[in-house]
Parts: structure tokens; sequence; C-alpha cells
């Protein structure tokens, strides 16, 4: 057959450069906006200005008359024609639904809405004949307010009688998990530590590169649809669904799509609005957002009210953590917005040892734009509040935060361990983790300069920040979905093809929006397949060439789709292996497998990959009942969720006398198990630092008292640039996962879920000596100087009391215990 072959050393680990950055870079790809077809017509939406209207009427003569206008349809034109925008997550069997029509025929319930559809034959010409659309409105009160909205002040649909959504609970002393929290809260009260926060989730927007953008084609036999989404099979189903379309007779591809961070992760009513329109005309049709619209209407993230009681013994070790969440969805229940906080419900203990713990959580129905999943999803929100405690108990007990975590964080040897929250760390080592990011940070010597800034009373206060965090992501073992009542499953699929020519085709029903799939799972094929990594061809978003799949989100691409690639390659070294045995004349079992070559054990002789594939598409000579294939596919469901942990340090300098804060130094050492391509783990963890300080420090979506998106524009919404942040120091300690076969964990929101609270506690550290144990996010220079100014005028940090589901009283900031 052939000599042998040299092995090529492994491609897992190894630096490889994305193989997308060519075209990306270059401009050389097909975003959703770039697709033009023959006799394309161009949609414009007219949205409500107001919260919450009835619509009375409107009148489209006008804009019907203006010029190249094809049509104009409103929500009563197209009928049930539209289908419906559905909630694929029901936490609980009573979760109040509001409908939710693409295009509403008689009210619109938030400030963005869609009221009618212009089509055109120019983008221009659709959106200047929309401003002549006439929509005449009755103003109704709006809630606006979250905790006015929890009290039912003003209801967000009348006719619903509440805007209270879910109450969801999770009870450590029900479960059988572990203790009662109220019982632990109250022998606290009496001979150990108490202490009580709130704080403030602001609603953020996930301001995603590319915006939103979708083309109709209905003129061939399936209807074609392209969208800037992370999720193309999801989003067929819900076509189908909700239009009653067949699913063989909808196509939805995924092109190149600039970013999501969950902002794309949705069934849209734009989307809906464009099939209905296509379908009904019977034409090609187009519609792209503008950055205006993107971020009045596609879904925000967080906006979250967190009242948590932590108790400790007097030298604190924690004993019990009571979280009592309102989470404000918008108007309208979105695909997965009402489970978003039940995802934080299992992280809040993070990586300490809570003997007890509690979590209630009310979802509130708000006349705002819907939330749902933005990077993190429910992890950030969890993982900033138990970080904040825990400098807090550290400053009650006056200690070093570390030493607080340390002495209440899981050690490596008592891995794997079942949380309080009934969750199954397979693998960690926190210490590792954070002796590595404390060396490179020089921990000792910025607190020593601290201490040198105190002392002489610089204006130039220098902060510490600490987050320890863990996240569970992979989303996750299907049962445990089920159990949840989410709707769908969380396994995943891919394919490995084996071409005539030796290439190889991977089929993955992961759909990238930039997370760099198509280089890593190159590097995983070439690495078992034994051949070139430029030889291997990734395919994905598109639900005719990747038939099933569930997409991407919840850090689960490699973990999850990763693992079925994995066992789809290793079907065809098995088959492989049996035609090599064939054509060899030896056993299987004489057979070894290295470099691509299959070789008979003791003997030059051998055959390789491509070979055997070039061999097997002649199929001249094969094991007799051997199908003339090499192909296989395979399904994963995975067995747990997936653990990623890390630690990071911020330090931060803050001007007492302007409020001004500027990052000085940010350390991390994060641990993501194996690690298949360094350089793109980099800019996953450089990009989701960047996101998680963006939340600490400059971004917020605010209301004005009527309903109005106020920072509508990147003129209002401050989105950082790379003059706003600093260079990172990034490390990594490795403990593989032992759920999956490669020992990856997941990367792509770990940045994103520590970096929020390791900044605010590096502010609040820097004037924590004045008096001040919180300041609200975003920690802008004028809430910063406020709180200064505050408490030099003998105030207080301020706090808002919070709505309790469990009759207890609680006070917003109290400490009680050892040296309060």
């Amino acid at each position: 057959m052939t000599a042998v072959q040299e092995q090529a050393a492994s491609e897992i680990g190894r630096d490889r450069r994305r193989k997308e950055d060519m075209r990306l870079i270059t401009g050389r790809t097909r975003w959703t906006d770039n697709i033009t077809l023959p006799g394309m017509l161009h949609l414009a939406m007219v949205r409500s200005p107001f919260a919450h209207a009835t619509i009375t009427s409107i009148d489209t003569s006008e804009a019907k008359d203006a010029t190249n206008v094809v049509a104009v349809l409103t929500g009563a034109d197209l009928g049930e024609a539209q289908g419906a925008c559905i909630n694929a997550w029901a936490i609980t069997e009573d979760q109040v639904t509001p409908p939710h029509l693409p295009m509403p025929t008689d009210r619109v319930a938030f400030a963005g809405e869609i009221v009618a559809v212009v089509v055109a034959r120019s983008a221009a010409e659709a959106r200047d004949a929309a401003e002549l659309v006439d929509v005449e409105y009755d103003d109704l009160p709006a809630a606006l307010d979250l905790k006015e909205a929890a009290e039912d002040t003003v209801l967000a649909h009348p006719d619903l009688g509440t805007n209270k959504s879910a109450f969801w609970k999770f009870d450590s002393a029900e479960a059988g998990t572990g203790g009662d929290v109220d019982a632990a809260i109250e022998k606290a009260r009496g001979d150990g530590i108490v202490i009580e926060r709130e704080y403030r989730q602001q609603r953020l927007i996930p301001a995603f590169m590319e915006p939103r953008s979708v083309v109709v084609d209905p003129t061939g036999e399936q209807i074609t649809v392209w969208s800037a989404t992370q999720i193309p099979h999801i989003l067929r189903f819900a076509l189908a669904a909700t239009t009653g379309v067949p699913e063989s007779k909808i196509r939805v591809i995924a092109p190149d799509v600039g970013g999501g961070f969950g902002g794309k992760l949705q069934q849209t009513p734009e989307e809906m609005i464009a099939f209905a329109v296509g379908r009904r005309l019977g034409k090609p049709v187009k519609y792209t957002e503008t950055r205006s619209e993107s971020l009045l209407s596609a879904h925000h993230g967080r906006d979250q009210w967190q009242k948590l009681t932590l108790c400790a013994e007097k030298d604190g070790t924690v004993t019990g953590l009571k979280v009592d969440l309102l989470a404000d969805l918008g108007a309208y229940v979105s695909l997965v917005g009402g489970g978003v906080p039940v995802l934080g419900a299992f992280m809040f203990n993070a990586i300490y040892k809570f003997p007890a713990y509690q979590f209630n959580c009310q979802t509130v129905l708000t006349n705002k734009t819907w939330t749902d999943a933005y990077r993190g999803a429910g992890r950030p929100e969890a993982t900033f509040a138990i970080e904040r405690l825990m400098d807090e108990l550290a400053a009650e007990l006056g200690e070093d935060p570390l030493e607080v975590r340390r002495r209440n964080w899981i050690t490596h040897e008592e891995f794997p361990f079942t949380t309080v929250a009934g969750l199954e760390y397979d693998s960690g080592n926190y210490e590792l983790a954070t002796d590595r990011a404390m060396e490179m940070f020089g921990y000792d010597e910025l607190r020593a300069e601290q201490q040198r800034r105190r002392d002489a009373g610089d204006p130039v206060q220098l902060g510490i920040g600490v987050s320890t965090f863990t996240e569970m992501c992979g989303l996750a073992p299907s049962r445990v979905l089920g159990q949840l009542n989410y709707g769908a499953g969380g396994w995943e699929h891919a394919s490995v093809r084996m071409l005539a020519t030796g290439k190889v085709e991977v089929v993955t029903g992961a759909s990238a929006h930039g997370q760099g799939h198509e280089t890593a799972f190159s590097q995983i094929v070439a690495d078992r397949l034994g051949v070139p990594f430029e030889d291997v061809e990734v395919l994905h978003g598109d639900t005719q060439s990747s038939h099933k799949g569930l997409d991407t989100y919840g850090s689960r691409s490699l973990v999850v789709g990763g693992e079925a690639l994995v066992r789809a390659t290793d079907k065809v070294v098995e088959k492989a292996k049996q035609l090599a045995a064939h054509l060899l004349e030896a056993s299987a079992e004489d057979l070894e497998f290295a470099g691509g070559r299959f070789g008979v054990k003791g003997t030059d002789a051998g055959i390789t990959m491509p070979e055997l594939a070039s061999a097997m598409f002649a199929a001249h000579d094969y094991p007799e009942g051997m199908e003339p294939s090499l192909d296989a596919e395979a399904t994963y469901d995975p067995i747990n969720f997936n653990y990623p942990h890390g630690t990071h340090l911020c330090a931060v300098e803050v001007d007492t006398e302007t409020g001004q804060v500027q990052l000085r130094k940010y350390a991390c050492c994060d641990d993501i198990g194996t690690i298949i391509n360094p350089l793109i783990v980099a800019g996953q963890v450089h990009g989701g630092l960047v996101q998680g300080i963006a939340q600490a420090l400059w971004e917020e979506a605010v209301y004005d008292e009527s309903g109005t998106l106020v920072s509508g524009s990147f003129t209002d919404y401050l989105l950082p640039t790379a003059a706003d942040t600093i260079s990172f120091d990034v490390d990594h300690t490795t403990t593989p996962s032992l759920t999956n076969t490669l020992g990856t964990k997941g990367v792509g929101e770990a940045g994103t879920i520590a970096s929020t609270p390791a900044v605010v506690n590096a502010v609040v550290d820097a004037v924590r000596h004045l008096g001040i144990d919180d300041i609200t996010m975003p920690c802008t220079p004028e809430r910063v100087w406020k709180a200064i100014q505050g408490v030099a005028a003998g105030g207080t940090t301020e706090g808002a009391s919070m709505p309790h589901f469990d009759g207890d009283e609680a006070g917003t900031h109290s400490t009680e215990g050892a040296g309060a």
C-alpha cells in the first residue's frame, strides 16, 4: 500500500488563525443584507411611539400612493397568516403569557411595537413611505417601574388582570439538597452574621455588530428564509408551528452573522412579518433594521432587582443564602426570556458550600421592550450578586476578600461535588486558578500601594476587586430541561462525510455567529482522523444541509456540538478500520491507527484515510455485509451541564473629586478544561471581559416616564471602544471536564459573567473607607461622585425597599452580628 506517514503534531491546543477570518475581514462574504434576488421588494416597519395605547385607526392611503410602493399592510390585513411569536419556556404551569402577534390589531404594549409594514421597490422608498402612514392612538397608562409593576399599580395588559407572569421557587430543604434557610438566618441573627443587600441589574441592549436582517424567497418549491439569527433550526420550527406551512417546505439559512450575544436567539416579529408578506405577494422581500430600530425593539437583557440575605458564623463560614428576585420580562414573554432567571437560580450559590439555600423569583410584565438571553443569560446576574455579597462579608469581618472566599469554596479534593442547588460540579481547582491570577496581578503589591494611598489621603484612590466564579453551560441534559418545562431538548447533531478525494465534510447543527466553529471543529476532526487541517470543510447554518440541530447559545457549541462531532468522527474511524483490515488482509485487532493511517502491527503494511475514502468511493472491494460508505453521524445529549470557573482581579483608580473611574489592571485565570485553540479562547475571553466591564461602568437602557427609550442611539447608549479599555492579562489552568470525551468546558460567556462583579467590587473597594458599600451600575462618574458627596454630607448609600414573596421583614442595606 503506502509507506509509513510521519504523524503530524496535534491540532488540539494549537493556535490556528480562524479559517473564517479571511472572508469576514475582507468583506468577501454574504451577510443577510448583502443578498439581492431578482424582483426583490423591501420592507419598512411602522412602529408605535407609545409604550401603551389603543390603536383607534390606521390610514395607509397616502403611503400606498407614494412612489414605488407596492403594498401597505396591517395586522388586520395579514390576519392569521402573520403567525405568532412563541414562548418556548413556560417556567410554571400557571404562567401568565400574553398573546404576542407580530403586528397587533388593537393595542400596542411597548414603544417600538410594529403596527404596519410598507412594501416598496427600494429600502429608502419603503422607509420614506412609512413616515406617511397615519396611526391614531389613545394613550393608556404604562407599567414602567419594575417594583410598581410587581404591585399591579398599572397593568401592562389590562385584560390579564395582573402583571405577575410566574412565581418560581427553589428551596434546598424541600428539595433535599440542604437545610432550612430561614432557620439558618434566624440562628445567625442570634450568634452569627446576617448581611442583607439589594442590587440592581440594569437593563442592557445586546448591540451586536450586524443589525438584524431577513430575506424571504417564496418562489421555489420551498420557502427560503435567510436571517441573521443564532437559531436557524428553531426558527424553522417556529415558522412552521405558527403559520401552518409544513416544516419540510421551509428552508432557513443563517449566512455569516455579525454577532449575537443572545440578541439573535429569537423568533422575531420582523421575521414573521417578512415571511407572511413574501407569501402574500409571491415575491422575495427583505427587511434590515436600522441601528435605532435595533436598540429600540431587538430584545433587551438583564433588568432585575435582587434582594439577598447571607448568613454566616462569626468566623465568616457561610451558613445560608436567600434570594428574592424581581425580573422584568418587558411587554411579552419571549422565546426563552421567562426562563433566564431560572438559569441563574442554580448559580447564586456559586463555588461556595452553602448548607441552606432558597431562591424566589417573580417574573413581571411591563410596557417595555421584552427581555431575553444576553451573554451569560442568568449566570452573570447570579454571579454579580454573590460576589458582591462575599465582599460585603469580608468587609464585615475586616478580612481580605480572597481569604473569606477560600474559607468557603469547594476545594479541589472535594470534586465531584453536589451543590446546595442540586447540581453536580464534575471538576475544578479554584485554588490553582486563584494563585495564578494573584501572581499575574501582583495582588500583594497592589494592596500595599492601596494602603499607602489611603494613609496619604490621595484624592485618587486605588480599588481592588475580586470575582471567583463558576457557571453552568453546555445547555443541557434534555431530561433536566424537561423537568424545567423547557420546550426543547439539549442535544446536538453532527455528521462527517469522507469524500472521494480524501477531503472531509463536517456538518454541524451548531450555527456560528462569530465564535470560530469552522476552525475549532476542523482541528478536532483533523486530529481524530489524522487528515490535514486544511482538508476539513465545516458546513453549518443551513437547515437543508444541516437538517438536525439546536443551534448556538449558552456556551454549548463545543461541549455539546463538539462532542457530537467527536462521536461521529470515531464512527468513521471504526468503519474505516473494517475496510482497512479487509484491504490489508489482516485482522482488525492487529491494526493500529495513528496519524491518519492504519498499520499492521509489526509490519510496514498500512493504508491512509484518503486511500480508504477513495477505495470506498470506487466500492470495487469492500467487506461483505458492509455498506459502501465511511460516512457517519451522531446525536449527543449531554449527561450534565458543564462548569468552567476562574478568578478575575481588577484594579481601578477612582478620583474622589470627580467620580471618574479608570481601569488600572485586569488579570484573570480561567479553567475551561481542554483548550482546542488558545487564540480563539483569548478572543472569546477578551470580548467577554469588555461586555462585562461595560455593564459595570457604561451601558444602561433608560426609559423616561412615558416609556420612551431615551438611550436609543449610540450617542446615549455608551458602548466602549478600545480607547476605553486596557490590555488584559489572561491565563488558564486546566482541569478537564469528566462529562465529554475531549474534557472541554464552555468559554464564550465566562469573561462576561466574571468581570462585572470584579469591576464593581473594585470601585466600591476604592471608596469603602469613606463609608460607601454600594454604587448602582453602571458606576458612572456622576453616580460615584454623588455617593461620595452623600456620605460626606452625612447620608448613607441609597437603597429602596422591595416586595417580599414570603412575608419576611428585611431591610435593604443592613448587617447584623459580629462587629455590626
